[in-house]
């Protein structure tokens, strides 16, 4: 799998996500200053809870501008096995059940299920908790999370 194809993937979302949110915005923000929506009494809120949903949007499409340009700036490396599971490593992770899943580990605001051929890749960051676990982990180490009462582990089945 190319680490390049699957980071351009994420950028391409992203600015699906950025377009989305900036729209919503606009048109929460011409609900809010249409003139059918000023207040009549103070039981009238359709333009003040159409205010807030714009400010709302416009910061989703803020954070959304921040991730993009991590993502820019991000160049996933080649797989150290000295140094273990660090940012930009493609990873397969097994269960108890041996359920596999595929991971790509990435700097934040990537949090995404990307297609690469056949293979679904998970994205996460090393701020989410299984990322933080993954970190310097090498081939066959266990890694071990605690989730709402129950401790799910995972085995690195292989990393690139």
């Amino acid at each position: 799998m190319d680490k390049l194809l699957l980071q351009q993937q994420v950028l391409d979302r992203l600015a699906e996500d950025l377009l989305q949110a900036e729209r919503a915005a606009q048109l929460a923000h011409e609900t809010a200053t249409h003139e059918e929506n000023i207040a009549e009494n103070k039981y009238d809120t359709l333009g003040l809870e159409a205010a807030y949903l714009a400010t709302g949007q416009a910061r989703r499409a803020q954070a959304i501008r921040a991730a993009m340009s991590h993502w820019r700036q991000f160049r996933p490396g080649a797989y150290d096995a000295g140094k273990g599971i660090q940012l930009g490593t493609l990873a397969c992770l097994v269960d108890a059940d041996d359920r596999q899943q595929q991971l790509f580990l990435g700097p934040p605001g990537g949090s995404m299920s990307v297609a690469s051929g056949d293979q679904v890749v998970q994205v996460i960051s090393s701020e989410a908790p299984l990322g933080a676990a993954m970190l310097g982990k090498c081939e066959g180490d266990e890694v071990s999370l605690q989730v709402g009462g129950a401790r799910q582990q995972f085995e690195v089945l292989w990393a690139r």
